[in-house]
């Protein structure tokens, strides 16, 4: 269930209301279905409605506990009995629509910079040109930089520094967390369906933590999860220019140099480093204390406490083998390399 502390729940809506929104079509016994919440497969209940559009997570859809699945026609068989079937060939494209009209997301209405349901403690500092939203509760002794917005429903722990220019949504942060200007958390993680009518934004129903003592560069992006959350363990540092995906786990004490990129639903372990300009495909899970070399572009997963490199990535070993012996190859075919020419 999406944050209520971040999106309203509009619901309930009957399915084919929802459906109606994707422009597809319902059997009559099922029309009349209250659908309370948009949610995966794995932690839908009886009040949710679900998509299946992946045949990897077929074992996911036999045992889902949706009330309602959008998904293809050559699936449909494998759905749960007593799992309302919706048939379209663009099952997350639908579900998307769904979820926006379920669980839209909660957006600044100030009438005032401070919004008067906000919470601020004592010793809390606010430079010119804050917006702080509804509900937001902000921790004392916290110093907020010019021109920063907080969103509703955050909330900040004490003694932060929160820089100029800075924007935080959907977010729970703890104490002695450092976030210089230009830093953006919480924005829509990247999502897209495609669809007839052309792409099609996922709404993005997850939050960010930042836990206790993590520092965030200038102009890093920190997304919100996609359904669970983005997390930032305690005590990481993250350097300037660095883009952090949504559902990204980072574990406790990493280090995160700039230009790096981790995909989405990335699992990081404790002690983690990343050089300079690093990028992480997508899925993967790096151990306890592994380190990533510079410009490294990682495709799998690394075990904990080894040190990978390259282009795609491999234990350092390997590469510096491989690297020596390509670089005798290039020598030994370089008329004069080897006598100072050129």
């Amino acid at each position: 269930m999406p944050d209520r502390r971040f999106f309203a729940h509009a619901g309930p809506f009957d399915l084919a209301t929802l459906a109606k929104a994707s422009g597809v079509n319902v059997d009559a016994a099922v029309r009349d279905l209250q659908i309370h919440t948009a949610a995966p497969l794995v932690v839908a209940d009886e009040r949710s409605v679900s998509f299946f559009a992946d045949r990897r997570y077929l074992d996911d859809l036999k045992a889902t506990k949706a009330a309602a699945v959008f998904l293809p026609q050559a699936f449909a068989e494998h759905a749960p009995e007593g799992v309302a079937v919706v048939i379209t060939p663009e099952p997350q494209a639908a579900w998307a629509r769904a979820a926006l009209m379920l669980h839209p997301g909660r957006v600044l209405d100030n009438e005032t910079a401070i919004h008067p349901s906000a919470v601020i403690d004592e010793g809390v500092v606010l430079a010119p040109g804050t917006v702080v939203g509804a509900d937001a509760r902000i921790g004392r002794g916290t110093v907020v930089g010019a021109h920063t917005t907080i969103g509703p429903g955050v909330s900040i722990g004490r003694d932060c520094s929160i820089g100029s220019g800075v924007y935080l949504g959907y977010a729970l942060v703890g104490d002695r967390v450092r976030l210089a200007s230009g830093v953006i958390v919480g924005e829509a993680g990247f999502g897209v369906a495609g669809s007839a009518t052309g792409a099609v934004d996922v709404p993005q129903l997850g939050r960010v933590i930042l836990q206790d003592g993590v520092t965030i560069g200038s102009n890093t992006c920190v997304d919100r999860g996609a359904f669970d959350d983005t997390v930032i363990g305690e005590n990481t540092k993250i350097d300037n220019l660095v883009q952090i995906a949504h559902n990204v786990v980072l574990g406790r004490s990493c280090v995160v140099a700039a230009h790096t990129g981790i995909s989405g639903s990335v699992k990081v372990g404790d002690g983690v480093m990343f050089g300079g300009a690093a990028g992480i495909a997508d899925h993967l899970t790096i151990g306890d204390g592994a380190r990533i070399a510079a410009r490294s572009g990682l495709m799998h997963d690394v075990p904990a406490k080894e040190t990978w490199g390259g282009m795609p990535a491999k234990p350092a070993r390997q590469w510096f083998r491989e690297t020596a012996w390509l670089t005798k190859q290039v020598a030994a075919q370089t008329p004069g390399r080897d006598k100072g020419e050129g």
